[in-house]
């Protein structure tokens, strides 16, 4: 039997934002509430091979693994396997990002895999938690990232669109300017 699980979340920011916020390994720890450490073994354009470290589980145990990632910014795209398996006989991933408006993105995780015999769970478990535990994970990336998005106070804080050839950058946000049209009507009809 072959574990699958796909798993999506909207989260409220440009997909540039997403991306990057999500594909900078190195902040996974900030990222994540599992993650305890990520160590970068070997980095290239459009690849990084890192070894990552979770916290303690409820018996103590400390998981950690070496994964090879790579993306395909032009089609929105990163697939992953794990180099060192440790209960798993292989696992690979996929994440899909959709621009579904200007201030809109979904998160897709697809994973693919197969526990080996003897693991501590059996494949159809491991499907269970993953499911469980990539609910968990998107709604805290969600939360997080949104918040980052509504901290941009400044030029290099945000990304760089350079598409066109240019370097275009959004400043102020619809959700900035809702924010603002609101404060505004609620000052105006206090004064009146």
């Amino acid at each position: 039997m072959i574990g699958h699980t796909d798993n999506a979340i909207e989260i409220d920011a440009p997909i540039g934002f997403v991306w990057d916020q999500t594909n900078d390994v190195q902040t996974w720890p900030e990222l994540f509430s599992e993650y305890a450490k990520v160590e970068v073994l070997a980095e290239s354009d459009d690849s990084v091979t890192f070894r990552l470290t979770m916290h303690p589980d409820e018996q103590d145990r400390v998981w950690s693994w070496v994964s090879e990632r790579s993306w395909d910014r032009d089609t929105w795209t990163v697939r992953a396997r794990r180099v060192e398996t440790g209960p798993f006989e292989f696992m690979n991933i996929t994440w899909v990002y959709e621009e579904l408006g200007p201030d809109r993105t979904r998160m897709r995780w697809v994973q693919d895999f197969r526990m080996r015999p003897g693991a501590p769970v059996d494949t159809r478990g491991m499907t269970e938690r993953i499911n469980a535990g990539s609910a968990t994970q998107m709604s805290l990336i969600k939360e997080k990232v949104e918040r980052r998005r509504r901290r941009v106070v400044g030029f290099h804080d945000v990304p760089s669109n350079t598409r066109r050839g240019g370097d275009l950058r959004t400043l102020v946000s619809t959700g900035d300017l809702r924010f603002l049209v609101g404060f505004l009507r609620g000052r105006a009809a206090g004064a009146g």
